[in-house]
């Protein structure tokens, strides 16, 4: 494998194996590999300064309930035109740029039939089984932003958590909080939402209302509350103890600085959906922390934006993702466009432009993480070692 196809794979073993050079009295090397020294400024832009602008935006979340639901579907419309949409629209590019043994022509060809096969299904499902379809949508971006999450702690080097099941542990605490911990907090706009959505293929208005009822029963706001919890608080003590034993897996010592910096994000990240008001908190999350990470992460696998991010030259990686992104960012503005001429109850409303766009995303998710999951498989996100 060429050194830019793997650069992310690479950096996410040189941050822990550099700490344990320091811990075992080893002489540092003065000069780091290139793609070490993107790693370090990709996760410093995209993924450490986010996270402390989102704990900044914590006095201005904390009031969002107070205002009416359009500023937070104004937020999210923002934020999707400004980062959401784009950051899933470099996966044809990915299976090129990630191995050495797949063309251009071939990458292309087949991302594309994935996305078609799997967002044509998904929309299917919202017009046979609206609501199975929008709890499958929920579940899917628990999932996903979870695994955002992961890759991101494992390509900083973060060594706190060196299993698989660590790791998957962190997934449902990481991609859990947005979507698990607004409705514990705010179950009336969650609700709001869902009701958008499911309206959007049943004429009758009152339909939706009755069908998504069961989904904020009592037990099921409580369960999902106690279990978020219960997952985040096993895996900080988890965390906790690697640190305390002072040893991981494969018996390196293991840097406290990753776990408190999990602690510290997982923190922000409760605070902000337990104060914002939903709509609003996903706004703000898509743009500033998922869609981020994830455009610092193909930064890395792309040879001349990761040269760019280790000379500093943040606009420049940031030019060169945008170029790659431009035609289908605007594609995915096309089917939102193609959602709403084609759902029964029609858009004659602000809430409905926003479900005809979480339908829409629903569509590109599904492809999208399936895209993920084979980057994540080359880079041994989930079995650390394994990475190619």
């Amino acid at each position: 494998m060429t050194e830019a196809s793997s650069a992310s794979t690479r950096a996410t073993e040189s941050g822990a194996a550099e700490a344990r050079e320091r811990d075992s009295g080893a002489t540092p090397v003065d000069a780091r590999p290139e793609s070490a020294a993107a790693a370090e400024r990709v996760d410093r832009w995209f993924a450490r300064r986010p996270a402390l602008a989102l704990a900044a935006l914590l006095p201005i979340g904390a009031v969002t309930p107070l205002f009416p639901v359009e500023l937070g579907v104004a937020t999210f419309a923002l934020g999707t035109l400004a980062v959401g949409m784009a950051h899933g629209a470099v996966d044809h590019l990915v299976p090129l740029r990630a191995a050495p043994d797949v063309s251009l022509r071939r990458s292309i060809a087949v991302v594309s039939v994935v996305y078609a096969v799997l967002g044509g299904a998904v929309v299917a499902a919202f017009f046979a089984a609206p609501v199975a379809a929008f709890v499958g949508f929920i579940a899917l971006t628990w999932l996903h932003w979870g695994q955002g999450d992961v890759a991101t702690l494992a390509i900083a080097g973060v060594d706190h958590l060196p299993s698989s099941a660590e790791r998957w542990l962190a997934l449902v605490v990481r991609g859990g909080l947005p979507m698990g911990v607004p409705l514990l907090a705010h179950p009336e706009e969650y609700r709001l939402v869902a009701e958008w959505i499911v309206g959007l293929f049943l004429v009758d208005a009152g339909a939706a209302a009755t069908a998504v009822d069961p989904l904020f029963a009592p037990a099921v706001r409580i369960g999902v509350g106690v279990g978020m919890a219960a997952a985040t608080l096993a895996s900080v003590a988890l965390g906790y103890r690697r640190v305390q034993s002072g040893r991981d897996a494969d018996g390196w010592r293991c840097d406290p600085g990753g776990w408190r910096r999990d602690v510290g994000e997982l923190a922000v990240l409760w605070a902000w959906f337990l104060l914002a008001a939903p709509v609003f908190a996903i706004g703000v999350y898509f743009a500033v922390w998922h869609a981020l990470r994830h455009v610092g992460r193909l930064v890395l696998v792309d040879p001349e934006a990761a040269s760019a991010a280790s000379a500093g030259d943040a606009v420049g990686a940031l030019a060169r993702f945008g170029r790659d992104a431009a035609p289908l960012t605007l594609g995915g503005f096309l089917v939102v466009g193609a959602v709403g001429v084609s759902v029964p109850a029609g858009v004659a409303a602000a809430g409905d432009l926003l479900a005809v766009s979480l339908v829409a995303i629903a569509a590109m998710t599904l492809p999208h993480v399936v895209v993920v999951a084979w980057l994540d498989r080359r880079q041994g996100v989930w079995r650390p070692g394994t990475g190619s």
